[in-house]
């Protein structure tokens, strides 16, 4: 069977952000499935312009090409002022069919909070682009861990109960869009 092919999207852009630190950590619970296969998808990597152009640049074609392979998508984002962050929305509203029948998981992190209201938003924003969120979410305390992930026992079940999560979706839903195509 071809692996699954996950995204793992990193969608702050700050400088000095810990979402790289985040991802990297996260990947490295996915390498232990032999059945996965993970790419990071760094917004750092990309030069999107200030405002939505007329015409699609090279690094929105190159996005959306990412998100278009992709069979299913970890976002890691950070809470922001209870929201996730504005770089995060550009690029998702840059693809549109590309995320349709698709499943995404989230890593969120934060202050107290360990992201839920990102997430939260973000789950809206992906229904209204007919993704398929899943329920579990992998939710860091930045106070409680530090900057990088302390891959306590709980961390470590909560990364694989997302990635079976994303797995089952990932794969019902490869299926029925190779069986029909998915219309909105």
């Amino acid at each position: 069977m071809t692996p699954l092919r996950i995204a793992v999207i990193v969608g702050s852009t700050r400088e000095g952000r810990v979402g790289d630190r985040v991802a990297g950590w996260f990947v490295e619970q996915a390498a232990r499935h032999d059945d996965l296969a993970v790419t990071v998808v760094d917004l750092t990597e990309y030069d999107f312009p200030a405002s939505y152009p007329a015409e699609p640049t090279a690094s929105i074609r190159a996005f959306v090409h990412e998100v278009g392979r992709a069979d299913a998508f970890v976002v890691v984002t950070p809470e922001y002022n209870h929201s996730f962050p504005a770089p995060l929305k550009q690029a998702i509203d840059y693809a549109y069919d590309e995320w349709q029948a698709k499943p995404v998981g989230f890593v969120s992190y934060g202050c107290r909070s360990t992201g839920r209201h990102a997430v939260d938003q973000l789950r809206t924003v992906f229904t209204a682009l007919h993704a398929m969120t899943v329920r579990d979410v992998v939710g860091i305390d930045l106070l409680a861990s530090g900057p990088t992930p302390q891959c306590t026992d709980e961390l470590r079940r909560d990364a694989g109960v997302l990635l079976d999560q994303v797995r089952w979706w990932g794969l019902a839903l490869r299926a029925g869009r190779a069986a029909r195509p998915y219309v909105s």
